[in-house]
């Protein structure tokens, strides 16, 4: 039954107050279905879009089976476990004054869920690495960039990556690109591609595809906008260090690396790295956020998914909610403190590894 435009009043003003700040549904015109949110007038389509997200399931759509929701409270540690944490730590202690970042406004992800019936638009290649060929299976019928629902108004996150997540409940599908933008009228990405039958998915892209550099989904280890402001974050967390181990080693569930280092102590990307389950996270006077992602690290833990210029957790983009209403809704959560202090004195000298290809089920689905 079409949603009447003073329920879509309503429901926007819920969701911008739910998003992190009030603001006020003043008017709705019955003429051409726009609803003034403050001091935004936003189109049908993208009204539709925000209560879309209001419904979503809170954190990772992938299901009970996937790499991102098994549990590590109890899993043995990796028998170079000490090496391998004091790599990490020291990682860690190297920048920023040994503060982690917290990427929710750069080097993170929009994360759009789309209704049933969201058109569908061909995302075109932009061969940025300047390949000699179109690589297999990205474009044409059944490809990676075919009939992708992206709304015509998505906006992807700020930052050179311009990462973008698009998942429809309706047919299970989730799609992420790396780079992406529109360019006269026209989606376009450098790479990226599209999970089928997500919610029953290990929780990562196969045939090379996909916007990280493991391979991973961005969004399975993402920090969602909805599970921070409900309190608590239910799947692992995604972690990108400065020096992973070298590319040509990798452990399950990531599908490849970027990285780079060869020592003793090396963390391959795909790594789980566990909070010690012993400690009690209340005493660690640590920020809210933080604390969320401790007891996540803790039961969950991290999965290390990219290389990056610094150790970082991600959060996902605000880009999309501020597009759409005017709110950074990260901002009341983080209580005046600025991003960068948000990991201020994580534990990360704490952290256990787990073993290689801890988890990986004996005959995985792909």
């Amino acid at each position: 039954m079409p949603r009447t435009p003073r329920r879509l009043a309503a429901a926007l003003a819920a969701t911008a107050v739910l998003a992190g700040g009030v603001v006020t549904a003043t008017s709705a015109s019955a003429a051409d279905g726009r609803v003034l949110l403050g001091r935004r007038v936003l189109s049908p389509h993208a009204g539709q879009n925000l209560l879309a997200d209001f419904r979503g399931p809170v954190g990772t759509p992938f299901g009970a089976t996937s790499a991102w929701k098994q549990v590590v409270t109890t899993a043995p540690q990796h028998q170079n476990s000490a090496a391998m944490v004091a790599n990490v730590a020291d990682q860690a202690a190297k920048y920023y004054g040994g503060v982690a970042a917290f990427n929710a406004y750069r080097y993170s992800t929009s994360v759009y869920t789309v209704p049933a019936g969201t058109p569908t638009v061909d995302v075109r290649w932009q061969n940025c690495q300047k390949k000699s060929y179109t690589p297999a299976g990205l474009t044409g019928p059944g490809g990676q960039f075919t009939q992708v629902p992206i709304p015509a108004d998505a906006v992807p996150a700020a930052g050179t990556d311009g990462e973008l997540t698009v998942y429809s409940p309706g047919t299970d599908q989730l799609w992420e690109f790396w780079q992406a933008k529109k360019v006269d009228g026209t989606w376009q990405a450098c790479w990226g591609g599209r999970i089928d039958k997500v919610s029953s998915d290990p929780g990562y892209f196969s045939g090379g595809f996909g916007a990280s550099a493991s391979g991973m989904a961005i969004v399975g280890g993402t920090i969602g906008i909805k599970e921070a402001q409900a309190g608590r974050i239910d799947h692992a967390l995604a972690l990108a260090i400065p020096a992973p181990g070298n590319w040509n080693e990798v452990s399950w569930p990531a599908q490849r690396s970027d990285g780079y280092d060869k020592s003793a102590g090396r963390v391959p990307e795909g790594t789980r790295l566990r909070l010690d389950p012993s400690i009690d996270v209340d005493k660690l006077k640590l920020t809210p956020i933080a604390t969320m992602v401790a007891k996540a690290a803790q039961k969950y833990g991290f999965i290390v998914t990219d290389k990056a210029g610094c150790v970082a957790v991600t959060a996902e983009s605000p880009a999309a909610t501020i597009a759409a209403t005017g709110v950074d809704p990260w901002k009341a959560m983080m209580q005046g403190k600025p991003d960068y202090l948000i990991m201020k004195d994580f534990p990360w000298s704490k952290l256990q590894a787990l073993p290689a290809d801890w988890g990986k089920p004996a005959s995985p689905k792909r």
